[in-house]
């Protein structure tokens, strides 16, 4: 199962004009519209991440068939808003429980995440536009399937969600090495769990914006452990402490 991708000047407008979810749209340039310069007026409109390559970035990637200088990528199903997060939330009748990737680069971290998700009950996952993986067929695929249950938001700005998120009433844990122990912790109420990039954790920005961090004991030799782990674990911790399990 491949990533599915559109290229050619007229098979991407009308991707476009369809309204069908984009994660990203390549143009062949050097930084200026040029050409394109309906297309990249529509995707600043739609908020859709585009960026300037070269030919060879392109031809590698349709395989040098004609792409006319333009690919984009397509996401295998809609985005949802911040606000359908919350909305599902109060639906349900139950405090917010929600997961924010910082810069999760991994398409399999991503797709196992929601995976995890789903089962744990949370009401939606947040990820920011650029810097991080979007839908794609792979996330899909890891996913086995809960992508089509679980709503992922798709922010620009990552610290000011999680602000907004606070003025909505939600207590935002960021999960990083020295933190307190998440098992001396408690996780119930309305609650948000941010989870940092495979390599450099949390970003400064949205370590500062947390109202807490927490961290797993780590006995080993290795003082980290892999995103969706920490993350499943993380999870399922919420879902033990709202369910008043000892």
């Amino acid at each position: 199962m491949t990533d599915e991708i559109v290229y050619g000047r007229n098979a991407v407008w009308e991707l476009l004009q369809s309204g069908k979810p984009v994660n990203k749209l390549l143009l062949q340039g050097e930084g200026t519209a040029g050409r394109f310069q309906d297309i990249v007026s529509h995707a600043r409109a739609q908020k859709i991440p585009f960026q300037f390559v070269d030919k060879a970035a392109l031809d590698r990637l349709t395989e040098k068939a004609k792409h006319q200088g333009i690919l984009a990528y397509v996401a295998p199903r809609e985005y949802a808003d911040v606000d359908d997060i919350l909305a599902l939330a109060g639906e349900k009748g139950e405090d917010p429980f929600i997961l924010v990737l910082d810069e999760v680069e991994d398409p399999h971290n991503l797709g196992a995440l929601i995976r995890t998700a789903d089962a744990a009950g949370v009401h939606g996952v947040i990820i920011p536009k650029r810097r991080s993986v979007s839908l794609t067929a792979t996330v899909a695929k890891t996913s086995a399937g809960a992508v089509e249950h679980v709503l992922v938001a798709r922010v620009g700005n990552l610290v000011q969600t999680l602000k907004d998120l606070q003025k909505a009433g939600c207590w935002v844990s960021g999960a990083e090495a020295e933190g307190t122990e998440v098992y001396r912790s408690d996780l119930t109420g309305a609650r948000v769990i941010v989870i940092g990039s495979e390599g450099k954790g949390l970003s400064r920005l949205v370590k500062e914006t947390c109202d807490e961090i927490v961290s797993l004991p780590m006995k080993g030799r290795i003082n980290s452990l892999n995103a969706s782990v920490a993350g499943s674990i993380l999870m399922y911790e919420v879902l033990r402490q709202r369910d008043g399990r000892n």
